[in-house]
């Protein structure tokens, strides 16, 4: 091994976030029952005429200037011509020789070319009745996907190894999310990757025979079917045996590569224009348009987080993972929060809670109002940091606003010096040799007797004004 490298590109479909389909009027809702939005255009059935949503051209180049794409003025559909039980016309409807828009790129710290994205139909979808596709019984057939807009994002063979793959996926996916041109969930099927794969000499100009992997539905599957396919054309050109051209499907279960059938060449397609549809022709107008109403994209709003927040580049990529949680966090910073504290507690114990219950970021389980309302209560000295931390749960889960919490709860904190006079005394009573580290200018030691008035006060004693009383009491002549 090592004497080979890989050459990897990706061809990833993404439904575009229409209400209804590409060329008829049934709705896209993910989720209903079986073949119950189709009508006869989007199931191919003698006569029906499509026609085009222009929602789904609006999309197709928001997504192609989020990716630096060039956009064509003129394109043109085509009828691809294949055969499989989801495909009911016998073809599917697409981009050919003349796409919507080509030559952009996603940095990933380099440039990874896109040579293409084109708008399509999607196809129905078959649901094998059997561990897999290999080895089901039967199929059935759900045609409520059929006809469902989509954007065809090709890229150059300029990925070189599995983690690059996830780099490049992840960074796509966050573009189109925040440029609102598809929800991009690969759980729901709106973002599907096909990569093709191939492996050539260290050093060699000629690239090796590509190699097929279809359906990868998360990039935990993108990284480990790349990793095996590696593997696994380096052993068969190390054992002197060639790479034969084909399209294979990644088993979850046995973690390997298998073999689904030959792959074709782009001219066993046909693919010919469409004679139903006309040539689409957009103007510069129409796309300044959309160029002038594009959403903030993660790359700018990074750099917007660094120069006028103050923010590192570690937190402000972490605030920017989904479109939710910036704008969850922008809003916050909208209703007077401090940036640093806002970011601190929506990456710690925000997150930390929505982990443990498997929520999405899209399923933030309380408003930025809620969480402004417990970090000023922090911020003015009335609970603690440890009070706080209680509280965001009880708020999430109860639906109350962190101050009511508070006060029905007696959580506020203890500031009155009386108070806390005769619970210090008892401390410096209970640990003379904690007393006497502080006295020889041992810092550490008032940090732990803090720690025993906090414990004592049930957490509820202001910190700092133990800090101050302690260091009074003790160091006082």
């Amino acid at each position: 091994m090592g004497k080979y490298e890989m050459m990897a590109g990706f061809e990833v479909h993404v439904e575009l976030a229409t209400v209804t389909k590409m060329f008829c009027g049934c709705p896209t809702r993910f989720g209903d029952p079986p073949n119950t939005n189709v009508c006869p255009v989007c199931l191919g059935l003698p006569g029906a005429l499509p026609r085009p949503n222009a929602q789904a051209v609006r999309l197709g180049v928001r997504a192609a200037l989020a990716t630096n794409c060039r956009i064509n003025l003129v394109s043109e559909f085509a009828r691809k011509n294949y055969f499989y039980p989801d495909l009911s016309k016998g073809y599917q409807v697409t981009q050919g020789d003349k796409p919507l828009a080509e030559e952009g790129y996603i940095d990933i710290g380099r440039k990874i070319r896109i040579r293409r994205l084109h708008l399509e139909e999607d196809t129905g979808k078959s649901l094998h009745a059997g561990d897999d596709i290999i080895t089901a019984p039967y199929t059935l057939l759900d045609f409520n996907r059929s006809g469902v807009p989509l954007a065809e994002i090709v890229s150059e063979p300029d990925i070189t190894s599995p983690d690059e793959s996830r780099l490049y996926l992840e960074k796509l996916q966050r573009t189109l999310a925040f440029a609102g041109v598809s929800d991009v969930k690969m759980e729901e099927g709106s973002m599907r990757v096909d990569c093709n794969i191939s492996v050539k000499p260290k050093g060699s100009e000629e690239p090796g025979v590509p190699v097929e992997i279809k359906n990868l539905s998360s990039f935990r599957a993108v990284v480990r079917a790349l990793s095996f396919e590696f593997e696994r054309q380096q052993d068969l050109l190390g054992r002197g045996e060639p790479v034969r051209r084909e399209t294979r499907h990644w088993d979850e279960g046995k973690q390997v590569t298998v073999t689904m059938r030959g792959k074709g060449a782009e001219t066993d397609y046909r693919c010919f224009p469409e004679p139903d549809l006309p040539l689409l022709q957009i103007t510069p107008a129409f796309v300044e348009d959309i160029r002038r109403t594009m959403p903030e994209l993660p790359d700018a709003m990074v750099d917007r987080y660094i120069r006028d927040l103050g923010m590192s580049s570690y937190d402000a990529g972490k605030l920017t993972a989904s479109p939710h949680l910036s704008r969850f966090f922008d809003t916050c910073i909208s209703l007077g929060c401090d940036p640093k504290a806002a970011a601190n507690w929506i990456m710690g114990d925000l997150t930390g809670y929505m982990n443990l219950k498997g929520l999405s970021y899209h399923e933030i389980p309380l408003s930025p109002e809620r969480l402004v309302s417990l970090l000023n209560l922090v911020a003015s000295g009335l609970i603690s940091g440890r009070i706080a931390k209680d509280l965001l749960v009880k708020t999430i889960e109860t639906g109350k606003d962190p101050s009511q919490i508070a006060k029905e709860e007696g959580l506020e904190q203890v500031s009155d010096e009386t108070l806390l006079s005769a619970v210090i005394d008892r401390v410096i009573d209970e640990n003379p040799g904690a007393v006497s580290d502080v006295l020889a200018g041992k810092d550490k030691a008032i940090g732990f007797l803090v720690g025993k008035v906090m414990k004592e006060t049930r957490g509820k004693a202001n910190p700092e004004k133990v800090n101050t009383m302690l260091r009074g009491k003790i160091l006082s002549p």
